[in-house]
């Protein structure tokens, strides 16, 4: 089903005009839930909320490293404190960012695939007949 310019021979059929009109309005709709999710100040509240709540339970899990050979006490201080630093200067930040990250590309897909059950529901609609048809 291609779209064909006005001046070629065949005219487009009484379904593609229909058909590329409710298109262009499921785009329109999708770029406006898109917009609304990462602009809107309740959806964006929303968002940093769970983002949060994300980051909480990462940030909550203890992750370890086991020598293979016990350190001294010295290289072992340095180290339990270069991971403390790690844990409460570096990381929170760098996993807020990854976090939100995946939340807003969540709802982008959520929004992508209520867009495309759209886009199916409209190519299966029955075609609709002019009144010159009848």
């Amino acid at each position: 089903m291609g779209f064909r310019t006005l001046g070629s021979p065949s005219a487009p059929t009484d379904r593609e005009v229909p058909v590329h009109q409710k298109f262009k309005e499921l785009l329109h709709q999708y770029k406006l839930d898109v917009f609304h999710l990462e602009h809107h100040q309740k959806d964006v509240e929303t968002v940093a909320e769970e983002c949060m709540n994300v980051c909480e339970e990462v940030l909550q899990q203890k992750y370890n490293y086991h020598f293979h050979k016990l350190p001294d006490a010295n290289r072992a201080e340095i180290i339990n404190m270069i991971n403390n630093y790690t844990r409460e200067a570096i990381l929170p930040p760098v996993v807020e960012k990854l976090v939100e990250r995946q939340v807003l590309l969540e709802k982008r897909m959520q929004a992508m695939q209520s867009l495309i059950e759209d886009m199916l529901e409209a190519l299966s609609a029955p075609p609709l007949t002019s009144p010159l048809e009848r």
